[in-house]
Protein backbone atom coordinates (compact mmCIF):
# COMPACT_ATOMS: atom_id res chain seq x y z
CA UNK A 1 0.00 0.00 0.00
CA UNK A 2 1.29 3.43 -0.97
CA UNK A 3 2.07 5.66 1.97
CA UNK A 4 0.58 9.17 1.95
CA UNK A 5 3.00 11.82 3.15
CA UNK A 6 1.58 14.21 5.73
CA UNK A 7 1.60 17.87 4.77
CA UNK A 8 3.78 19.72 7.25
CA UNK A 9 3.33 23.41 7.99
CA UNK A 10 3.19 25.58 11.07
CA UNK A 11 0.37 27.65 12.46
CA UNK A 12 2.62 30.68 12.06
CA UNK A 13 2.86 29.98 8.32
CA UNK A 14 -0.92 29.79 8.16
CA UNK A 15 -1.29 33.05 10.08
CA UNK A 16 1.09 34.81 7.71
CA UNK A 17 -0.61 33.43 4.63
CA UNK A 18 -4.20 34.34 5.58
CA UNK A 19 -3.01 37.87 6.42
CA UNK A 20 -1.81 38.35 2.82
CA UNK A 21 -5.37 38.80 1.56
CA UNK A 22 -5.61 42.10 3.48
CA UNK A 23 -2.74 43.78 1.60
CA UNK A 24 -2.26 44.76 -2.07
CA UNK A 25 1.50 44.13 -2.11
CA UNK A 26 3.97 41.81 -0.40
CA UNK A 27 5.96 44.77 0.91
CA UNK A 28 2.90 46.27 2.65
CA UNK A 29 2.06 42.88 4.14
CA UNK A 30 5.62 42.43 5.37
CA UNK A 31 5.71 45.89 6.95
CA UNK A 32 2.43 45.36 8.78
CA UNK A 33 3.43 41.89 9.97
CA UNK A 34 6.87 43.14 11.10
CA UNK A 35 8.69 40.82 8.68
CA UNK A 36 11.26 41.57 6.06
CA UNK A 37 9.85 41.17 2.57
CA UNK A 38 12.36 38.43 1.75
CA UNK A 39 11.59 36.49 4.95
CA UNK A 40 7.84 36.65 4.28
CA UNK A 41 8.35 35.55 0.69
CA UNK A 42 10.47 32.61 1.83
CA UNK A 43 7.85 31.59 4.40
CA UNK A 44 5.13 31.56 1.73
CA UNK A 45 7.38 29.66 -0.67
CA UNK A 46 7.99 26.98 1.97
CA UNK A 47 4.26 26.74 2.58
CA UNK A 48 3.60 26.34 -1.15
CA UNK A 49 6.24 23.63 -1.28
CA UNK A 50 4.55 21.79 1.60
CA UNK A 51 1.07 21.84 0.03
CA UNK A 52 2.29 21.32 -3.55
CA UNK A 53 0.34 24.26 -4.99
CA UNK A 54 1.05 27.84 -5.99
CA UNK A 55 -1.01 29.83 -3.51
CA UNK A 56 -0.26 33.40 -4.56
CA UNK A 57 1.27 35.46 -7.35
CA UNK A 58 3.87 37.98 -6.20
CA UNK A 59 4.88 40.55 -8.82
CA UNK A 60 6.13 44.00 -7.95
CA UNK A 61 4.47 45.51 -11.01
CA UNK A 62 1.10 43.83 -10.38
CA UNK A 63 0.98 43.51 -6.64
CA UNK A 64 -0.07 40.46 -4.68
CA UNK A 65 -2.89 38.10 -5.72
CA UNK A 66 -4.07 34.78 -4.33
CA UNK A 67 -4.56 32.01 -6.87
CA UNK A 68 -7.86 30.06 -6.86
CA UNK A 69 -6.06 27.36 -4.89
CA UNK A 70 -4.79 30.06 -2.54
CA UNK A 71 -8.29 31.46 -1.99
CA UNK A 72 -9.54 27.98 -1.10
CA UNK A 73 -6.52 27.32 1.14
CA UNK A 74 -7.01 30.65 2.92
CA UNK A 75 -10.63 29.83 3.80
CA UNK A 76 -9.66 26.41 5.19
CA UNK A 77 -6.65 27.88 6.98
CA UNK A 78 -8.80 30.50 8.72
CA UNK A 79 -11.12 27.72 9.90
CA UNK A 80 -8.15 25.71 11.20
CA UNK A 81 -6.73 28.73 13.03
CA UNK A 82 -10.13 29.53 14.54
CA UNK A 83 -10.51 25.94 15.73
CA UNK A 84 -7.07 26.13 17.34
CA UNK A 85 -8.00 29.41 19.06
CA UNK A 86 -11.25 27.86 20.29
CA UNK A 87 -9.40 24.82 21.61
CA UNK A 88 -7.03 27.01 23.60
CA UNK A 89 -9.95 29.08 24.85
CA UNK A 90 -11.80 25.95 25.95
CA UNK A 91 -8.75 24.72 27.84
CA UNK A 92 -8.27 28.09 29.55
CA UNK A 93 -12.03 28.17 30.12
CA UNK A 94 -11.62 25.63 32.88
CA UNK A 95 -11.22 28.69 35.11
CA UNK A 96 -14.59 30.03 33.89
CA UNK A 97 -13.00 32.99 32.07
CA UNK A 98 -13.36 33.53 28.33
CA UNK A 99 -10.15 34.38 26.52
CA UNK A 100 -9.18 35.12 22.94
CA UNK A 101 -10.24 37.22 19.94
CA UNK A 102 -13.60 37.90 18.33
CA UNK A 103 -13.77 39.40 14.83
CA UNK A 104 -16.98 41.43 14.70
CA UNK A 105 -18.50 43.07 11.62
CA UNK A 106 -21.00 45.93 11.85
CA UNK A 107 -23.13 47.64 9.22
CA UNK A 108 -21.84 51.16 8.65
CA UNK A 109 -25.05 53.17 9.05
CA UNK A 110 -25.66 52.17 12.67
CA UNK A 111 -22.07 51.38 13.75
CA UNK A 112 -21.75 54.66 15.66
CA UNK A 113 -24.99 53.88 17.51
CA UNK A 114 -24.12 50.38 18.71
CA UNK A 115 -20.35 49.83 18.74
CA UNK A 116 -19.45 52.35 21.49
CA UNK A 117 -21.72 50.59 23.99
CA UNK A 118 -20.35 47.17 23.02
CA UNK A 119 -16.69 48.18 23.03
CA UNK A 120 -17.10 49.99 26.35
CA UNK A 121 -19.27 47.53 28.24
CA UNK A 122 -18.26 44.10 26.95
CA UNK A 123 -14.57 44.23 28.04
CA UNK A 124 -15.67 45.03 31.58
CA UNK A 125 -17.60 41.78 31.65
CA UNK A 126 -15.08 39.66 29.72
CA UNK A 127 -11.64 41.30 30.04
CA UNK A 128 -9.90 38.30 28.50
CA UNK A 129 -11.68 38.71 25.15
CA UNK A 130 -10.45 41.16 22.51
CA UNK A 131 -12.99 42.44 19.97
CA UNK A 132 -11.64 43.44 16.55
CA UNK A 133 -14.17 45.43 14.50
CA UNK A 134 -14.75 45.75 10.76
CA UNK A 135 -17.32 48.33 9.58
CA UNK A 136 -18.84 48.03 6.11
CA UNK A 137 -21.86 47.34 3.92
CA UNK A 138 -23.62 44.02 3.42
CA UNK A 139 -21.60 43.59 0.21
CA UNK A 140 -18.42 43.71 2.29
CA UNK A 141 -19.49 41.95 5.48
CA UNK A 142 -21.27 38.90 4.07
CA UNK A 143 -18.29 37.64 2.01
CA UNK A 144 -16.04 38.22 5.03
CA UNK A 145 -18.32 35.99 7.10
CA UNK A 146 -18.40 33.31 4.44
CA UNK A 147 -14.60 33.29 4.10
CA UNK A 148 -14.07 33.09 7.85
CA UNK A 149 -12.54 36.56 8.21
CA UNK A 150 -15.37 37.49 10.59
CA UNK A 151 -16.91 35.44 13.40
CA UNK A 152 -20.12 37.47 13.64
CA UNK A 153 -21.71 40.49 11.95
CA UNK A 154 -24.43 42.87 13.11
CA UNK A 155 -26.51 43.87 10.09
CA UNK A 156 -30.04 44.66 8.95
CA UNK A 157 -32.09 41.48 8.58
CA UNK A 158 -33.06 42.23 4.99
CA UNK A 159 -31.97 40.84 1.62
CA UNK A 160 -29.80 38.24 3.34
CA UNK A 161 -28.85 35.27 1.15
CA UNK A 162 -29.57 31.73 2.34
CA UNK A 163 -27.05 29.99 4.53
CA UNK A 164 -26.83 32.40 7.46
CA UNK A 165 -28.20 31.96 10.94
CA UNK A 166 -29.48 35.05 12.68
CA UNK A 167 -30.61 36.36 16.04
CA UNK A 168 -32.66 39.53 16.41
CA UNK A 169 -31.16 42.29 18.54
CA UNK A 170 -33.72 45.08 18.09
CA UNK A 171 -36.64 45.96 15.82
CA UNK A 172 -36.36 48.88 13.42
CA UNK A 173 -38.27 50.60 10.63
CA UNK A 174 -37.85 53.30 7.99
CA UNK A 175 -38.31 56.90 9.20
CA UNK A 176 -38.45 60.30 7.53
CA UNK A 177 -35.59 62.67 8.41
CA UNK A 178 -36.54 66.30 7.74
CA UNK A 179 -35.23 69.84 8.27
CA UNK A 180 -36.83 71.17 11.45
CA UNK A 181 -38.49 74.05 9.55
CA UNK A 182 -40.06 71.76 6.94
CA UNK A 183 -43.90 71.92 6.99
CA UNK A 184 -44.15 68.13 7.37
CA UNK A 185 -41.97 68.32 10.49
CA UNK A 186 -45.02 69.71 12.29
CA UNK A 187 -46.85 66.41 11.78
CA UNK A 188 -46.62 63.44 14.14
CA UNK A 189 -46.08 61.11 11.15
CA UNK A 190 -45.46 61.42 7.41
CA UNK A 191 -46.94 59.57 4.43
CA UNK A 192 -44.52 58.63 1.62
CA UNK A 193 -47.00 60.12 -0.84
CA UNK A 194 -46.39 63.52 0.77
CA UNK A 195 -42.65 63.19 0.10
CA UNK A 196 -42.66 62.16 -3.57
CA UNK A 197 -42.20 65.68 -4.95
CA UNK A 198 -39.69 66.66 -2.26
CA UNK A 199 -35.90 66.42 -2.91
CA UNK A 200 -34.64 63.08 -1.53
CA UNK A 201 -31.05 62.74 -0.36
CA UNK A 202 -30.42 59.03 -0.76
CA UNK A 203 -28.24 57.08 1.63
CA UNK A 204 -26.37 55.05 -0.97
CA UNK A 205 -25.33 51.74 0.58
CA UNK A 206 -26.34 48.09 0.26
CA UNK A 207 -29.04 47.14 1.25
CA UNK A 208 -30.35 50.60 2.21
CA UNK A 209 -30.63 51.99 -1.32
CA UNK A 210 -32.68 49.04 -2.62
CA UNK A 211 -34.83 49.15 0.50
CA UNK A 212 -35.73 52.81 -0.03
CA UNK A 213 -36.61 52.23 -3.70
CA UNK A 214 -38.73 49.24 -2.69
CA UNK A 215 -40.63 51.29 -0.09
CA UNK A 216 -41.74 53.77 -2.75
CA UNK A 217 -42.38 51.09 -5.40
CA UNK A 218 -44.72 49.19 -3.06
CA UNK A 219 -46.86 52.33 -2.96
CA UNK A 220 -46.64 52.88 -6.72
CA UNK A 221 -44.49 55.98 -6.16
CA UNK A 222 -41.20 57.25 -7.58
CA UNK A 223 -39.03 59.54 -5.40
CA UNK A 224 -37.33 62.74 -6.58
CA UNK A 225 -33.67 61.94 -5.86
CA UNK A 226 -31.31 64.93 -5.87
CA UNK A 227 -28.16 63.38 -4.34
CA UNK A 228 -26.58 60.05 -3.40
CA UNK A 229 -24.42 60.09 -0.27
CA UNK A 230 -22.24 57.17 0.93
CA UNK A 231 -22.34 58.08 4.64
CA UNK A 232 -25.24 58.67 7.02
CA UNK A 233 -23.52 61.69 8.61
CA UNK A 234 -23.35 63.37 5.17
CA UNK A 235 -27.03 62.65 4.59
CA UNK A 236 -27.95 64.14 7.97
CA UNK A 237 -25.72 67.20 7.42
CA UNK A 238 -27.38 68.03 4.10
CA UNK A 239 -30.88 67.48 5.47
CA UNK A 240 -30.16 69.70 8.49
CA UNK A 241 -29.10 72.49 6.11
CA UNK A 242 -32.44 72.26 4.34
CA UNK A 243 -31.22 70.70 1.08
CA UNK A 244 -33.77 67.89 1.15
CA UNK A 245 -35.10 65.05 3.25
CA UNK A 246 -34.01 61.45 3.69
CA UNK A 247 -35.31 58.06 4.74
CA UNK A 248 -33.24 56.19 7.33
CA UNK A 249 -33.83 53.19 9.57
CA UNK A 250 -34.44 53.96 13.23
CA UNK A 251 -31.34 53.47 15.40
CA UNK A 252 -30.62 53.44 19.14
CA UNK A 253 -28.60 56.18 20.83
CA UNK A 254 -29.12 58.50 17.87
CA UNK A 255 -29.69 62.17 18.76
CA UNK A 256 -31.68 64.15 16.14
CA UNK A 257 -28.80 66.48 15.26
CA UNK A 258 -26.29 66.65 12.42
CA UNK A 259 -22.52 66.46 12.74
CA UNK A 260 -22.52 70.28 12.73
CA UNK A 261 -24.92 70.36 15.67
CA UNK A 262 -27.93 71.45 13.60
CA UNK A 263 -31.28 69.95 14.66
CA UNK A 264 -33.20 67.36 12.63
CA UNK A 265 -36.85 66.29 12.72
CA UNK A 266 -37.31 62.51 12.69
CA UNK A 267 -40.85 61.27 12.05
CA UNK A 268 -42.33 57.77 11.65
CA UNK A 269 -43.97 56.84 8.36
CA UNK A 270 -47.72 56.28 8.22
CA UNK A 271 -48.49 53.69 7.09
CA UNK A 272 -45.29 52.08 8.44
CA UNK A 273 -42.74 50.88 5.89
CA UNK A 274 -39.75 48.53 5.81
CA UNK A 275 -40.24 47.12 9.29
CA UNK A 276 -37.33 44.78 9.97
CA UNK A 277 -34.68 44.17 12.61
CA UNK A 278 -31.02 44.58 13.37
CA UNK A 279 -29.59 41.11 13.88
CA UNK A 280 -26.43 39.21 14.60
CA UNK A 281 -25.68 36.74 11.79
CA UNK A 282 -23.11 34.00 11.17
CA UNK A 283 -22.63 31.15 8.65
CA UNK A 284 -25.25 28.45 9.12
CA UNK A 285 -22.77 25.58 8.97
CA UNK A 286 -20.75 26.96 11.88
CA UNK A 287 -21.42 27.30 15.58
CA UNK A 288 -20.55 30.55 17.30
CA UNK A 289 -17.51 30.34 19.53
CA UNK A 290 -18.22 30.99 23.24
CA UNK A 291 -16.54 34.38 22.81
CA UNK A 292 -18.67 35.42 19.82
CA UNK A 293 -21.76 34.11 21.59
CA UNK A 294 -20.90 36.29 24.58
CA UNK A 295 -20.63 39.38 22.34
CA UNK A 296 -24.02 38.63 20.80
CA UNK A 297 -25.57 38.03 24.22
CA UNK A 298 -24.22 41.39 25.36
CA UNK A 299 -25.66 43.19 22.30
CA UNK A 300 -29.09 41.65 22.86
CA UNK A 301 -28.95 42.64 26.53
CA UNK A 302 -27.82 46.19 25.71
CA UNK A 303 -30.27 46.95 22.89
CA UNK A 304 -32.73 44.13 22.45
CA UNK A 305 -36.28 43.32 23.25
CA UNK A 306 -36.24 40.05 21.29
CA UNK A 307 -36.16 36.45 22.47
CA UNK A 308 -32.50 35.94 23.49
CA UNK A 309 -32.64 32.23 22.61
CA UNK A 310 -33.91 32.34 19.03
CA UNK A 311 -31.38 31.79 16.26
CA UNK A 312 -33.21 31.07 13.03
CA UNK A 313 -31.71 30.26 9.61
CA UNK A 314 -32.27 32.75 6.82
CA UNK A 315 -35.18 31.73 4.56
CA UNK A 316 -34.45 30.22 1.18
Amino acid sequence: MKEVALVKFTFRQLELFVALADYPTLSEAAASLHFSESALSQAITRLESSVGEQLCIRRKSRGLHLTPAGEHFAVRARTLLKDAEDLLAEMSGATGELKGPVKLGCFASFAASVLPAILDGFPKRHPGVTVDVVVGTHDELLPALESGRLDLAIVYDMELPPGFRRRTIYETELQAVLPVDHPLAQHESVDLAELVAEPLIMYDSSPSTANTHRAFAERGLRPTIVAHMPQVILVQALVARGLGYSLLMSRPNCAPVSLEGLPLAVRPLAPPSSQTSMAGIWPGHLSLSPRAQAVLDFAVEAFGTADPIAAQPSPG
